[in-house]
């Protein structure tokens, strides 16, 4: 757990009868982005809350930036900031006023702090706006002004928790820009999100709450190696080359009508390898290849509301 800038074992959360969190693991490397997802209602925001300090946890060992919330809360909160569901942007003052007012309740100087407020502002385009009010921007301003009062105290973990919910696709995308350019600059991020695309694109690793445990964790290709129905699909305009590639290919599930095959698979250069060669043998050539790789939506649905992967034990996905 010390090498980890987020680290939690044996996290529990219960609410009367109900249990959120029934003892999950976590670890997340310094620099990284680490992406959990979920149903609503899968305890996601609750785990936020607790490894940000906000709630206490019934039971479970956490060291956040090593270390622990419920010794030394003062600690990890100089060490994190967060981002929650709903912009903590304040409308009736201005953007630079949002700025300033949390560099007070950093301490910042007056002088630090207009200059800390002054670079922010600049790093999320958001100069020209700054004097305005912020019950004037658009949701994608207000996002990245959230995000920019954030780093205000130059946090080295950040807890984003569905930070591009409500977006337009262009603002989502410059908020994914956001995110990644914190990233190199050696930020931890902890993201919860609805987006699986979003994680697709952002994070190093994936895991996948379900009912107040972990279904299944790793990166994005782990886990979509996890679920079947990879395959690839050959396409003929000339009957006879589909035939022919038919009698070469004796595995392919057969479209005698769109003359296409079906060969299962995961999309791996080994395997296409193999089936471009078999082709090659035969002297046949298709006029249009395209593969099917398992996404996340997949997996999401595999392993959530009581889905399997068939073939598998529960084990292996963790």
């Amino acid at each position: 757990m010390s090498t980890s800038a987020i680290a939690a074992n044996g996290l529990r959360k219960s609410y009367g009868d109900q249990v959120v969190l029934d003892g999950i693991d976590l670890a997340v490397p310094e620099g990284t982005v680490f992406s959990l997802l979920g149903p609503n209602g899968a305890g996601k925001t609750t785990a936020v809350k607790i490894l940000s300090t906000l709630t206490s946890a019934d039971a479970g060992d956490i060291r956040i930036g090593g270390h622990d919330p419920a010794a030394d809360p003062r600690a990890v909160r100089a060490a994190i900031g967060v981002t929650g569901q709903f912009s903590a942007v304040d409308g009736l003052i201005t953007g630079e006023e949002n700025m300033r007012l949390m560099a007070d309740l950093h301490h910042l100087s007056r002088r630090e702090g207009r200059r800390v407020a002054a670079e922010l502002l600049e790093r999320f385009g958001l100069v020209e706006a700054a004097k305005k009010p912020a019950a004037g921007y658009s949701g994608g301003m207000r996002r990245r002004l959230d995000i920019a009062m954030t780093l205000v105290g130059n946090p080295r973990i950040i807890f984003l928790d569905e930070p591009t919910t409500g977006l337009d696709p262009r603002s989502r995308h410059s908020m994914w820009g956001v995110i990644r350019e914190l990233v190199a600059g050696g930020v931890t991020v902890f993201l919860t999100t609805q987006y699986l695309e979003e994680a697709d694109q952002l994070a190093d690793r994936i895991a996948v709450l379900d009912n107040g445990t972990i279904a299944a964790e790793g990166s994005a290709e782990e886990l979509k190696r996890l679920v079947p129905g990879g395959h690839v699909r050959l396409r003929f305009t000339d009957p006879n080359t589909y035939r022919s590639a038919a009698t070469a290919l004796p595995g392919a599930t057969r479209d005698d009508e769109a003359l296409t095959l079906q060969i299962p698979g995961d999309g791996t250069q080994r395997e296409l390898h193999s089936l471009l060669g078999a082709l090659h043998s035969a002297g046949v050539e298709a006029d249009e290849l395209t593969v099917h790789t398992p996404d996340l939506d997949d997996v999401f649905f595999a392993l959530t509301e009581g889905g399997t992967i068939p073939g598998r034990p529960e084990e292996a996905l963790r």
